[in-house]
């Protein structure tokens, strides 16, 4: 592993990535540890996978925990936290990236399918955030970063429930950033879009989403990992409470 500069640098530190089995999670990951940051990685169920993407962690020098368990559930997010700072000695970085990605017209749409997005995607990073935010706090600072979704800015078919609960970790990250800053931490909202390789049962396709990519291509899944990363060094430190979109111009603020 190679670390250009001190500004690049988060040996000693150490991440959590939820929904780190594949795609933009586990290349976070991956990410993360060849900057020097040793991984704690969850998954709900995808108990291959993640112990794949520990191994990969591994071969690049770096230590990583498994975590199995439901971002959903209280108490699981709860003991998720625990595992991961008893794995490590502290938490750093929480990167909230487990979501699900469900399709249903939203007159057919049920109030269990509903509140099945919100569960995972708005509720998890709730409860990760205030199961990890002690110890950062004890610590000395730390990192927030939410994975937002481009449809959550320009509305989607079929996808209400997704981009609500998208939309809402806008203002999730801003209440973390604000209430947090005095104790060193920062939060920000990362919004991929169209972004290409393959794709989970739970993703429910690509979504409809106006205008043109701007460059032409749709996204690697190293490029919206890769500008998570930098939003966890230390030289995004001045970094805040803001919502950045890497989507090749799909969508201009």
């Amino acid at each position: 592993m190679t670390v250009t500069s001190p500004m690049e640098n988060l040996e000693g530190k150490v991440a959590m990535v939820t929904g780190a089995s594949r795609r933009i999670g586990r290349e976070t990951a991956l990410g993360l540890a060849r900057h020097g940051a040793d991984l704690v990685i969850t998954a709900r169920s995808a108990r291959d996978e993640i112990e794949g993407v520990a191994e990969e962690v591994r071969a690049l020098g770096r230590a990583a925990a498994v975590v199995m368990g439901d971002v959903s559930d209280p108490a699981d997010a709860r003991r998720m936290a625990d595992e991961a700072r008893a794995a490590h000695g502290r938490l750093d970085v929480l990167v909230n990236n487990a979501a699900i990605r469900r399709q249903v017209p939203f007159l057919e749409m049920s109030p269990e399918e509903w509140r099945e997005i919100h569960a995972v995607i708005l509720d998890g990073a709730f409860l990760m955030s205030q199961a990890v935010l002690p110890a950062m706090i004890e610590g000395g600072g730390g990192t927030i970063v939410n994975i937002g979704g481009m449809t959550a800015h320009t509305g989607a078919k079929a996808r209400a429930h997704v981009c609500s609960a998208k939309a809402a970790l806008i203002g999730l990250t801003k209440a973390i950033a604000v209430e947090f800053a005095d104790s060193g931490i920062t939060c920000n909202c990362l919004v991929p879009g169209k972004i290409g390789g393959p794709r989970s049962a739970t993703s429910g396709g690509s979504p409809e989403a106006g205008g043109e990519i701007l460059v032409g291509r749709e996204g690697a899944i190293e490029e919206a990992a890769g500008m998570i990363v930098t939003l966890c060094l230390p030289h995004a430190r001045f970094m805040t409470g803001q919502t950045v979109h890497v989507s090749g111009g799909l969508y201009l603020p």
